[in-house]
C-alpha cells in the first residue's frame, strides 16, 4: 500500500526541486525517531498478515474472465465498520495499485504472542473473503487471492473496458490504460507518472517465454501502435514485452509485519529472515504467465523490479555521469543491498548517500546502520503532495517514509511511527499469494513461528550477501522449488567447536535439504517443531500448527505442488491450449473459474493441499487471547 499522503500531488518537475529537502529534513526525521527511541526495550510480540485480493468477473455465455475496476466504489463500504468503531473492527480495507485489486488486513488489534492466534489467523482470512463477497453478492464480481491475472495488459482485460491512450496516458503504456490504476486516490498514478518521467522513458520488462513445441522461434510479437517507438526498440525476441508500472504493481502478495522487542531485535531479524526471502519466493511462486502467454518463471519478482525502475540511463551505467549523482546498480524494487546487525558477510559495494550518511554518523547513528539508511536515499522521492512540502521534523515522519515506502526492497526495516505505542518492526516482503487462506495462513504461521525458533534456538542463517541475492535471481526460475540449489549455511545452530579456517560456511542445497533437512543438517521445519515441542502449547493450536508446518514440508519436498506448478499443468493440459505458449480467453476463463471454486472451497484440489484440511471454523475471528488484551 505504502505512505498514503492526501493532497495536491507534484508534477515530478516540481517534486525533483524539492528532492534536496525532502532528503535532507526525511534524514533529520529518522534521526528524531530513533534518539527518541532507541533505548525503547520490552515491546511484545505483535504481528499481522496482509492480503491483497484481484476483483474478479466472469462471463459464462462468452467465456471469458475480466479484472473487474471496481475497487474504487466498494471500499468505503468495506470501512464502514472501522470508522464506525476505529477500537474494535475485525479488519481492515485500504487501496491498492489497481481499481481490480483491495488490501485487506485483521482489524484493531494485532495478533500477540498468545499461541492461540495460531487458531485466529486462517479464521480472519476467511472473514474477511466473506466480508468482500458480501458486498460483490448482488454483483457479477468476486475476490480472488492470486498474484497474477494470466491476461492482464491483452486486450480486453478489464471490465468495464478501457483501450490504452500511449499518447495522453500516464504510463504511455500501449497495453494498460489508466482507468486500471486507483482512481479515487492520486498516489498511483503520480507514482506511475513519475517513474516515466524520473527514467526518461517507459519502463522496460521483458520476460522469457517459454518455449513449448509449437512456440516460434524465435518469439516475435506483432506489438500495438506505439507512438513513441518504444515498444520495438525495446521489446526482445524470444520474451513477453511490458512496458508499465500497471504489470508488477497490478499484481497480488502476501507479506507479514513482525514487532521485536528492541531496535536490536529487529535488526537481527531483518538480517536472519533476509536470507530466508528467495526459499519463501520459491516455495510460495505463484505467477507462470504474463499478458497471455507462459513465461520461464514462477515469480512476479523480477517483472514488479523492472515495472518501477526508474533508474535514468547514467544511474544504470549507460552513460557517464553527469546529472546524476551515483551509479546504482539495481531497481528500488529489489533484494536488500546489505545486513544491518552484523557486517562481516556484506561482501557487496553499497552505494550510499555521503551527505546522508555524515548526517547520521553526526547524529549518533553506528556505521552500519547509517549505510542502510544512507542507501535507501540515494533514491529520489518519486511521490509528493504540496500540502507535506513543510515538515516538523520531531513530529512528523512523511519524508523518511516517502523515501523509505518507495524502496521496494524484500525486507523493510520499520521504525516506530511518530507519537505512538507502536514498536521497531521488520516486513517479511517476497511472498506470493495461495489461492487458499488455508496455504496463505500456513505460509503466514511458518515465518512467524520460524522468527520465535530464530530467536530460541539462537539460529544463524548468515551467508554473504552476494549470495542471498544470487538465490533470488533462481527463485523466481521456473519450478524452482524442485529444480534449483540455493546457497545456506551449513551450521546454523550455536556450536561450541572452532571451525576450520578452511571449512566453506555455506553450501548450495535443495528446498526440500532446506526446509526438511538432511543427513548433518537440521531442516527449518523441524527445527520450529523443535520449538513447538518446547514450548506450553495448548492441543488445539498445536494440530493447527502443525497442519500448516506439514504443508510447509509437503510443498518444499515436491509432493504437493506449488500454485504456478498447479496453473502451469493446468493450462497445457487444457484443451485449446495449442502448445504455443499462449494462455487463451477460454483457458483463463476455465483457470479463473477453478481457482474461484477451489479458493471457496466447493472443489477440493489434492494437488496443491493434500488430504490437509483446515480445522479453523470462520467463527473463530471472534476469540481473543486474554494475556493480549
Amino acid at each position: 500500500m505504502g505512505l498514503l499522503t492526501e493532497g495536491k500531488p507534484l508534477s515530478w518537475a516540481d517534486t525533483k526541486k524539492h528532492a534536496d529537502h525532502v532528503h535532507r529534513v526525511g534524514v533529520q526525521q529518522f534521526l528524531a525517531i530513533y534518539e527518541r527511541l532507541k533505548d525503547r526495550k520490552g515491546d511484545t510480540l505483535k504481528w499481522g498478515d496482509e492480503i491483497e485480493y484481484m476483483l474478479v468477473t466472469l462471463s459464462e455465455r462468452d467465456k471469458t474472465a475480466r479484472l473487474a475496476l471496481v475497487g474504487p466504489n466498494i471500499l468505503k463500504a468495506l470501512q464502514e465498520p472501522e470508522h464506525a468503531d476505529p477500537d474494535h473492527h475485525t479488519s481492515k480495507w485500504r487501496p491498492e495499485y489497481a481499481s481490480y485489486m483491495i488490501e485487506g488486513t485483521p482489524g484493531s488489534s494485532p495478533y500477540g504472542g498468545c499461541f492461540l492466534n495460531f487458531n485466529l489467523v486462517e479464521a480472519n482470512m476467511k472473514l474477511r473473503r466473506q466480508q468482500l463477497q458480501e458486498i460483490l453478492k448482488d454483483s457479477p464480481y468476486f475476490p480472488l487471492s492470486i498474484s497474477v491475472f494470466p491476461r492482464s495488459g491483452c486486450p480486453h482485460f478489464t471490465e468495464p473496458h478501457y483501450d490504452p491512450k500511449p499518447s495522453s496516458s500516464v504510463s504511455h503504456s500501449i497495453f494498460f490504460p489508466d482507468e486500471a490504476i486507483w482512481t479515487t486516490h492520486p498516489r498511483y498514478k503520480t507514482l506511475t507518472r513519475n517513474i516515466r518521467e524520473r527514467r526518461g522513458e517507459k519502463v522496460v520488462i521483458n520476460v522469457p517465454v517459454f518455449k513449448d513445441e509449437a512456440t516460434p522461434t524465435p518469439f516475435v510479437e506483432v506489438l500495438p501502435a506505439d507512438p513513441d517507438g518504444e515498444a520495438q526498440r525495446n521489446a526482445l525476441p524470444d520474451h513477453i514485452y511490458m512496458d508499465c508500472m500497471g504489470f508488477g504493481m497490478g499484481c497480488c502478495c502476501l507479506q507479514v509485519t513482525f514487532q521485536a522487542c528492541d531496535i536490536g531485535e529487529a535488526r537481527f531479524l531483518y538480517d536472519q529472515l533476509a536470507v530466508i526471502c528467495p526459499i519463501m519466493l520459491a516455495l510460495s511462486a505463484a505467477s507462470p504467465a504474463f499478458r497471455g502467454y507462459l513465461s520461464e518463471i514462477d515469480c512476479r519478482w523480477d517483472v514488479i523490479s523492472a515495472s518501477v525502475d526508474d533508474r535514468t540511463e547514467e544511474e544504470r551505467g549507460l552513460k557517464p555521469l553527469s546529472k546524476d549523482k551515483f551509479v546504482i546498480p539495481k531497481s528500488r524494487y529489489d533484494t536488500i543491498d546489505c545486513y544491518i546487525a552484523s557486517p562481516k558477510y556484506n561482501d557487496c559495494p553499497v552505494v550510499y548517500d555521503d551527505a546522508a550518511f555524515k548526517l547520521l554518523r553526526d547524529g549518533g547513528i553506528d556505521e552500519l546502520l547509517a549505510q542502510h539508511i544512507a542507501h535507501l536515499f540515494i533514491r529520489d522521492p518519486v511521490s509528493l503532495f504540496s500540502e507535506k512540502v513543510e515538515q516538523d521534523v520531531s513530529n512528523d515522519s512523511d519524508h523518511f517514509e516517502n523515501i523509505q515506502s518507495t524502496n521496494w526492497q524484500s525486507m523493510r526495516f520499520k521504525p516506530p511511527p511518530p507519537n505512538s505505542p507502536i514498536g521497531w518492526r521488520v516486513e517479511f516482503r517476497p511472498m506470493e499469494l495461495q489461492m487458499t487462506d488455508f496455504e496463505n495462513a500456513a505460509f503466514v504461521a511458518f515465518v512467524v513461528l520460524l522468527t520465535r525458533t530464530i530467536l530460541s534456538f539462537k539460529l544463524n542463517f548468515y551467508i554473504p550477501i552476494s549470495k542471498m541475492q544470487e538465490n533470488m535471481k533462481r527463485a523466481t526460475h521456473r519450478d524452482a522449488v524442485n529444480s534449483e540449489q540455493f546457497f545456506f549455511r551449513q551450521q546454523i545452530l550455536p556450536s561450541t567447536e572452532d571451525s576450520s579456517a578452511d571449512q566453506q560456511e555455506y553450501e548450495p542445497m535443495s528446498i526440500d535439504a532446506i526446509i526438511n533437512g538432511k543427513e548433518g543438517f537440521h531442516g527449518l521445519v523441524p527445527l520450529v517443531r523443535m520449538y513447538v515441542d518446547s514450548i506450553n502449547m495448548d492441543v488445539d493450536t498445536r494440530c493447527t500448527v502443525l497442519r500448516y508446518l506439514s504443508l510447509i514440508s509437503r510443498k518444499a519436498s515436491g509432493e504437493l505442488l506449488t500454485t504456478a506448478s498447479w496453473m502451469r499443468r493446468f493450462i497445457c493440459s487444457h484443451p485449446d491450449y495449442k502448445k504455443d505458449s499462449v494462455v487463451s480467453e477460454i483457458i483463463t476463463y476455465d483457470l479463473i473459474r477453478t481457482a474461484r471454486d477451489v479458493s471457496e472451497g466447493r472443489t477440493p484440489c489434492p494437488e496443491l493441499t493434500g488430504t490437509l484440511m483446515s480445522k479453523t471454523p470462520p467463527e473463530y475471528h471472534v476469540l481473543t487471547c486474554p494475556t493480549d488484551n
